[in-house]
């Protein structure tokens, strides 16, 4: 037989060779040096061309000569068994109809019915105690009709048993004495030939003993008891009770039955007479297969299932799915029918299905999960005498097999388990249960005695695996240059995959090794690569120290600082470390290369700057924000600085603070450089303007660009945390020191700034000064028939253009120091256009009221210029030459220029907006000759604060401040706001006889 179906071996699916491929190609990847001990080869589970024959032979076997009825979720046609079958053993059609054909021709098997007695209750009671004596008689009636419930069924008969079967086929159970609830436990094996007219029987009977009549009587409990006695003495001797019967067609029998069955009575007399638990199962004997008649039955199931189990591992994978250990409806019948057929005990199936299954798990890609309930099967049924001494090595060893294919897996296990697959922690997982479990197995612990503690085993795979993977990933980043930078590079990749790996075992695989071993894998993998990662990083500083750092290798270096700082900060803190670690003091190895760091950050913040600045085309970035992209950019490296002195975050207290100082001398240095290289890019974008006016809008742009700028410098403290660097080095500083250094250096930048930002806004200043000392001088140098109020007009409307023009393109701060230039200048043109028009009334009149409105307009109810900064030393006239209106002896209005302290009337008490020394004005020819005169002389109190509130018709009113600055002059003013003037006291000093009232048509 097996020379004729021999065949060539088939060639196994592309799938598996793939995998087989994949994992030979990781076994070879890994460091010869690294690698602890030989890989252990799993055994195969292919079988021979004769193996195969023969195994394919006992299959159609069990298919053809199948017995009972299928189970509910079972395939009920043999054809489609048939198909499948051809499909899992990879047979062509001729070989497949060749097997078929020779083994229809085979010697029938025997059938048989296994019958097991287990247990009955609720049985009739005979005796005169009121219990029974029971025993059963059970066999196979062949060839006869069975009774049925239809009217015209055959007769029950009394001893059918007896009657119909003959006495050698019959078979009887022990009696159970005393008893309506026997149990049995009673196995019989029957034998038929045809199932479709075979019924089993079984009668169940009261054995009668021959007693005394006294002894009855001593057992007599009630008048029941008497009656069974008066019963007994009509019958013969000895003759036993009939307690009832069970008749089942074989035909409908399942495979597996285990049911209650009712007892049926002889007459209606009795209807229930209780139930009988019985268990079927047909089987097969002498079969005539050669698999069956020269192996065990055990060993021919095991690679029934393995080849099965193969094929639906294999099925899935040709269609991209992954197997989750359900057979296929085809696989389960086969497999039930043979094992039933054989007769295996549900002991040996398990054992059967563990070995096949860890077998499997060694070569094919499947859950660990399947292993788990052959596992608890084995555990649950274990008894070690029930197994022969063969089948005793073959469990140790697929034992042993599967230990160390664990643990080698669990050695790879961030290659076998990649994170990038979603299921990978739950697979590992069910790999480690199994583990666990097969362990505590009462099976294990009596086969391998010698095995290690599975914590302990699993412990030093770990250790083992994560050198291994430590030298697979430096072989793996080893450059294909030797030079100093790309072996920093290479340094730096590897000490980053370090860090990604612990990660991972920190928040992911840890939980799972902690969970089931109690092992931490965290702990172990950090303290095993932070002793290979320093090892590296030494030697290869010591390199770089022996040679000019140039700046790739200083940046690779400080990376390289960053991502060790990084590394130590995952380990335990430095109360919780048990001794000395590898990475204690790992800096000093890089204090070499600490100016080239500081060198390099400079060199980037000055380009960075310097680009910044020559993209600026120094315009507003929006409405509310002011300054140009170069400012942004400013910040930006500063930032960077910041965030540099951060990582670097060096150890040691002194050098932390030189370093700091460092920092904050560059930053300061590029302060200054960026305020040359701004202004040079103002006058290089204005050199070819004709517009004054976006000359001047550059020139905003700078000034706030150099406001923004020290606000950033501002914030050094706060970004360097000179706080932190105080308290780590207050210890080995001089008293003063950091004040007289770091302090020192950054109120040097500040000055440095505002001295900038002044010089800005002075230039902005003496644009506007020109205009305003034109205007006033016009202001005295109109004809007289223009009257005062519209002779201001023109200086007003010059304000109100450029201040509005300032408000938008300056920053509140720089707007105010604009503010105080023009006015001190303002005051300055006016005090020089006094003193020289001190004999004119008519200008002396027109520049009091230019002074009226120009401290109103300056003032801007409160948003403008604070009354502190309007009422200067020029303004008041202390202490020098200044403005101060007084009353003339002759009773004619003049504004006088005077040196010396304050004088006469309205000297004394606080100012107030609009609020001026008492004046008589020498009104204009045209308006007659009424004259405006004022009183109230000392309190200060007179004309101005009136033309402030009144006689300014609202100007104050119109003068509303605008976010950020203010709306300067919302339309020029008109004769009509300065008209309104009511009548008002002449000025003078109190008692003076030429005090008069007067008024005045218009002022």
């Amino acid at each position: 037989m097996a020379t004729l179906l021999s065949h060539p071996q088939r060639r196994p699916p592309l799938l598996r060779q793939a995998i087989k491929i994949r994992r030979r190609r990781v076994r070879d990847l890994q460091d010869p040096l690294a690698r602890p001990a030989q890989e252990i080869e799993p055994p195969s589970h292919h079988l021979s061309p004769e193996e195969r024959a023969l195994l394919y032979e006992e299959t159609l076997y069990t298919v053809l000569h199948r017995l009972g009825q299928p189970e509910p979720n079972h395939v009920r046609e043999a054809s489609e068994l048939l198909q499948y079958l051809q499909e899992a053993f990879h047979m062509g059609p001729e070989e497949h109809q060749q097997m078929l054909q020779q083994v229809q021709k085979l010697e029938k098997p025997i059938f048989c019915l296994k019958a097991t007695v287990k247990q009955a209750k609720g049985i009739l009671g005979k005796d005169v105690s009121g219990f029974s004596d029971p025993y059963c008689l059970l066999g196979i009636e062949q060839g006869v009709g069975v009774p049925g419930d239809s009217p015209g069924s055959r007769h029950r008969q009394k001893a059918v048993v007896r009657h119909t079967i003959p006495e050698e086929q019959t078979h009887r159970t022990q009696v159970i004495t005393q008893t309506l609830n026997p149990v049995w436990e009673e196995t019989f094996i029957l034998e038929f030939e045809n199932i479709s007219n075979s019924s089993f029987h079984l009668d169940m009977w009261d054995l009668d003993t021959v007693e005394s009549v006294r002894q009855k009587l001593g057992e007599l409990t009630d008048l029941h008891g008497l009656r069974r006695i008066f019963k007994e003495a009509r019958k013969d001797k000895g003759q036993d009770d009939f307690l009832g019967n069970v008749v089942v067609r074989l035909q409908d029998l399942h495979c597996r039955e285990d049911q209650w069955y009712p007892l049926e009575p002889r007459t209606e007399t009795h209807p229930d007479r209780g139930q009988c638990h019985l268990q079927f199962q047909l089987i097969h004997k002498r079969r005539a297969t050669v698999a069956s008649r020269s192996q065990p039955s055990y060993s021919v199931h095991l690679h029934l299932l393995q080849q099965l189990v193969s094929h639906e591992v294999t099925q899935h994978q040709a269609g991209s799915t992954s197997w989750d250990g359900s057979l296929s409806p085809q696989a389960a019948t086969i497999l039930f029918l043979h094992a039933t057929q054989k007769d295996l005990s549900d002991f040996h199936q398990s054992m059967a299905q563990w070995l096949a299954y860890s077998r499997l798990y060694q070569s094919l890609e499947f859950p660990s999960s399947c292993l788990l309930h052959p596992i608890t099967s084995i555990e649950y049924q274990w008894i070690q005498g029930r197994l022969k001494e063969e089948q005793l090595e073959e469990l140790a060893t697929s034992f042993s097999n599967l230990l160390a294919y664990g643990l080698s897996l669990i050695r790879r296990f961030r290659s076998v388990f990649p994170l990038s697959v979603s299921d990978s922690p739950a697979r590992l997982q069910s790999l480690l249960r199994v583990l666990v479990q097969m362990c505590k197995m009462k099976a294990f612990g009596e086969l391998c005695r010698d095995s290690a503690p599975l914590p302990h085993l699993v412990t030093e795979a770990l250790k083992t695996g994560t050198v291994e993977w430590f030298h697979l990933k430096q072989q793996h980043h080893q450059p294909m240059v030797q030079g100093m930078l790309e072996a920093g590079q290479a340094l730096l990749s590897l000490v980053q995959d370090i860090i990604v790996d612990l990660r991972q075992c920190q928040h992911t695989w840890n939980k799972i090794f902690q969970n089931t071993l109690k092992v931490d894998l965290f702990s172990m993998a950090f303290l095993e690569l932070q002793w290979l990662v320093a090892k590296r990083v030494q030697d290869h500083t010591a390199v770089v120290a022996g040679n000019p750092v140039s700046p790739e290798v200083g940046e690779s270096l400080f990376q390289l600082y960053v991502s060790l700082k990084e590394l130590c900060q995952l380990g335990p803190a430095p109360a919780e470390r048990d001794g000395v670690q590898a990475l204690d003091g790992f800096h000093r190895w890089f204090q070499p290369a600490i100016p080239s760091w500081l060198q390099k950050t400079y060199s980037v913040a000055l380009a960075r700057v310097q680009r910044a600045v020559q993209m600026d085309e120094l315009v507003p970035l929006g409405e509310l924000t002011k300054h140009s992209t170069s400012a942004v950019d400013l910040s930006t490296c500063f930032a960077q600085i910041s965030h540099t002195a951060r990582q670097l975050d060096w150890p040691d207290p002194e050098e932390a603070f030189m370093i700091t100082v460092k920092f904050v001398e560059d930053t300061c240095r590029l302060a200054l450089v960026y305020c040359s290289l701004i202004k040079a890019r103002a006058r290089e974008l204005s050199a070819g303007q004709k517009d004054q006016g976006q000359a001047a809008n550059m020139l905003c742009v700078v000034v706030n660009d150099m406001e923004q700028l020290r606000l950033v410098i501002g914030r050094l403290p706060t970004q360097l945390a000179w706080e932190a660097v105080e308290q780590r080095v207050g210890a080995v500083l001089e008293q003063g020191q950091l004040q007289n250094t770091l302090h020192a250096q950054l109120q040097g930048a500040l000055a440095g700034l505002g001295h900038e930002i002044r010089t800005g806004v002075r230039t902005l200043a003496k644009q506007l000064e020109a205009g305003i000392a034109k205007h006033i001088q016009k202001l005295v140098d109109v004809k007289e028939s223009v009257l005062p109020e519209d002779a201001i007009l023109p200086l007003m409307k010059f304000l109100e253009v450029k201040l509005c023009y300032m408000n938008t393109n300056l920053v509140q701060e720089n707007f105010s120091s604009l503010l105080t230039l023009l006015w001190t200048h303002t005051l300055t043109v006016l005090v020089d256009v006094a003193a020289s028009q001190r004999s004119c009334p008519l200008a002396s009149s027109r520049l009091k009221i230019a002074l009226q409105n120009l401290e109103i307009c300056f003032y801007a109810e409160g948003c403008g210029l604070p009354p502190a900064a309007l009422h200067t030393v020029t303004f008041q006239g202390k202490g020098g030459p200044g403005l101060r209106w007084r009353m003339a002896v002759r009773g004619t209005a003049r504004l006088c220029l005077f040196a010396g302290s304050a004088e006469g009337p309205g000297a004394a008490g606080s100012f107030q907006p609009g609020a001026h020394p008492e004046v008589l004005l020498q009104p204009h020819p045209a308006a007659g000759r009424n004259r405006l005169r004022g009183a109230g002389g000392c309190h200060g109190q007179g004309l101005l604060p009136r033309l402030g509130a009144e006689a300014a018709g609202g100007t104050a009113q119109r003068l509303q401040p605008a976010a950020p600055g203010l709306q300067w002059l919302q339309r020029p003013l008109r004769p009509a706001d300065l008209g309104a003037q009511a009548r008002v006291p002449r000025a003078g000093p109190p008692g003076d006889p030429e005090a008069q009232e007067g008024a005045s048509p218009s002022v």
